[in-house]
């Protein structure tokens, strides 16, 4: 079992930074590849990135590309979504999930279901 704890959210302000962590433990996590989504009230599930924990690759959304960073810190077994210029409608409860399957195919990383793992969710509110 591996167990996913958020932290970080908050209220900020447009065009501000807001940085989330996401604590796994349970498992070695060197081989598990750890996806952050988010969901807005009344909306589904949204893909925002992956990243590898093996060799730190990641693959974003185009809706966060450049503005949206994901890294991990191997030694804490922490992963972080940096958001920079956040926007109004990033307003949303943010999650990382794990799982272990590996797939050349990044759609696979994009889709909920994918992951066998759940963070509790961490809120995000951006003010105009």
């Amino acid at each position: 079992q591996v167990q996913l704890v958020e932290s970080g959210g908050g209220l900020v302000q447009a065009g501000g930074s807001l940085r989330l962590s996401c604590a796994a433990s349970g498992r070695t996590f060197s081989n598990y590849f750890m996806g952050w989504f988010r969901q807005a009230p009344g909306k589904e599930r949204e893909f925002v990135g992956v990243i590898s924990w093996s060799d730190g690759n990641t693959y974003y959304a185009d809706s966060v590309k450049g503005r949206f960073t994901i890294s991990r810190d191997n030694a804490k077994n922490t992963g972080y979504l940096q958001m920079n210029t956040l926007k109004r409608e990033d307003t949303a409860v943010y999650y990382c999930a794990a799982t272990v399957k590996r797939t050349d195919g990044r759609y696979y990383y994009t889709r909920p279901v994918s992951y066998n793992y759940w963070g509790q969710g961490t809120e995000v509110t951006v003010s105009s």
